[in-house]
């Protein structure tokens, strides 16, 4: 099965990966000098990162067609560090964010990615979306019409080249559109802004670099908070990229060896001199849209881009800003979800605030991990309260009035305890209560305290309690925790009200 598997995921779709992967070369170029510009580092840092990224990634990642190199988000974390302490302590870092999300692979961290509802999801895929879309802003800003003319050309390729018979169904349409929009810039001389005005690509290979920092607590002390951001905010971005994936595909992936991989392809990066990188949800989309479904894509993406920079660079430079612009903007469309916009009005406003509230952390403060976190903690709270509604206590009273019987149904736990005891009237007068908690379930703490305070209260009054019913879950954490039925703790509990 394994075997099959590898070999499906490698061989199983040779054009399609080939072609995708050429496609989401040419687009990571001017992304990955961008990124180093952010970072504050020579561009051939990012460039390396990417090309080491996404050929480790390939081979050791838990999600195959899915694209992870050199980021924007982990860019933004590394550039206070770089100010500060120089290239050779972010390589230390680098180092160090891959042990991290290796070791949070083994703690299974990746299984996490369970508590993270799809309204969420829905609200980081727009978000990134809308991020991606901005970011093409500043290339249409204040430029000759001839930009936005190839823009617009370059998007009439992308969406109409499919439409051909025969060729169409062949040739990716972002390919053809880079190919075209460069073939005729430099026929022309179109003087447009080009690849090689955003940052001198390299012309070496990279070479095994061992950091050059003190091997010290100190330097631990440095390097340890970056390292640590990275590590989150890197597999939060890859995680949630291959959740999106999963559902482009209709594939499953496995999220834990997704970030094993991805510290080992963080550690690769380090030692040939690169920064630390996580998936990239516009190059993974370009991919699957692109026809990229297996490992191989992602292996001639990072492959040839190394090729392209290093031994093409001439060439290289002078693909047209315009065109890489049409084909983001074409991920941007295609990446939002705008059935999430006509759901507006279906879905429950619970659901409307956490998708918008994360959407709006994640554009405000281009950090990924903020919004997510943002989203989690809300869809959490409005979960709680809503489970909450759904506990209620029925009352009878037998045919000699003495003998009081309260049926409880439903979840308690903090959010409804207090819900719990408001149901128990303290005050009537009866010699004997019973507590059916059959149709019950207990959580946490809170609730068994309040379990012990409605007894408590009872028996102040004289009544005799009888608590019944218990499911196992439940009788095991009353039994660890509880104190009604337990006279010396109990008797401290009296004695302190």
């Amino acid at each position: 099965m394994l075997l099959h598997s590898t070999k499906a995921d490698w061989v199983g779709n040779l054009r399609g990966d080939i072609l995708a992967g050429l496609v989401v070369a040419l687009a990571l170029i001017p992304e990955a000098i961008a990124f180093s510009i952010i970072a504050g580092v020579d561009p051939k840092i990012g460039l390396y990162a990417s090309f080491c990224i996404a050929v480790v990634i390939a081979f050791v990642g838990g999600r195959p067609g899915m694209i992870s190199a050199a980021t924007g988000a982990m860019a933004l974390l590394m550039v206070t560090l770089v100010k500060n302490h120089g290239l050779q302590y972010l390589l230390a870092a680098t180092l160090l964010t891959g042990v991290l999300q290796i070791i949070a692979g083994y703690l299974k961290l990746g299984s996490l990615m369970s508590f993270v509802s799809r309204s969420v999801v829905t609200g980081f895929v727009n978000a990134l979306a809308i991020l991606i879309f901005m970011a093409q802003l500043p290339e249409l800003t204040n430029v000759t019409w001839h930009v936005y003319a190839m823009t617009a050309v370059g998007l009439g390729i992308i969406y109409l080249f499919p439409y051909l018979p025969v060729v169409g169904k062949i040739l990716p349409s972002p390919l053809v559109c880079i190919l075209s929009c460069t073939a005729f810039a430099m026929i022309v001389g179109l003087e447009i802004r080009t690849v090689g005005d955003m940052g001198e690509l390299p012309d070496t290979l990279p070479l095994f670099l061992w950091p050059d920092v003190p091997l010290t607590f100190e330097t631990l002390q440095i390097i340890f908070p970056y390292s640590a951001a990275l590590a989150v905010v890197g597999l939060l971005e890859s995680l949630m990229t291959a959740t999106i994936v999963d559902d482009l595909t209709d594939t499953n992936s496995d999220k834990n060896r997704e970030c094993k991989g991805q510290g080992i392809a963080n550690i690769g990066a380090g030692l040939l001199g690169g920064m630390a990188g996580c998936a990239m949800i516009g190059q993974s989309v370009i991919n699957v849209k692109s026809g990229g479904r297996g490992r191989l894509s992602t292996f001639i993406a990072g492959s040839v881009l190394l090729i392209l920079v290093v031994f093409l660079n001439e060439w290289v430079a002078q693909i047209p800003m315009a065109a890489l612009v049409a084909v983001m903007i074409m991920v941007s469309i295609g990446t939002f979800d705008w059935q999430s916009i006509r759901n507006l009005k279906k879905y429950p406003l619970s659901t409307n605030i956490v998708m918008l509230s994360t959407v709006i952390v994640v554009v405000y403060t281009h950090n990924l991990a903020y919004g997510v976190l943002v989203g989690v903690l809300l869809a959490a709270l409005f979960f709680a309260n809503k489970v909450s509604h759904f506990m209620y206590v029925e009352k009878q009273l037998d045919e000699d009035s003495s003998t009081r019987r309260y049926t409880v149904i439903g979840q308690v736990f903090f959010n409804s305890s207090d819900k719990f005891i408001a149901q128990f009237n303290f005050k009537e007068a009866v010699s004997h209560i019973v507590i059916d908690l059959s149709r019950a379930h207990f959580w946490d703490i809170s609730a068994v305290h309040a379990l012990d305070m409605a007894v408590v209260k009872f028996r102040r009054e004289g009544a005799e309690v009888e608590v019944i019913g218990l499911n196992e879950a439940s009788e095991t954490i009353v039994d660890r925790f509880g104190v009604h039925d337990k006279p010396e703790e109990l008797e401290k509990v009296l004695g302190g009200h």
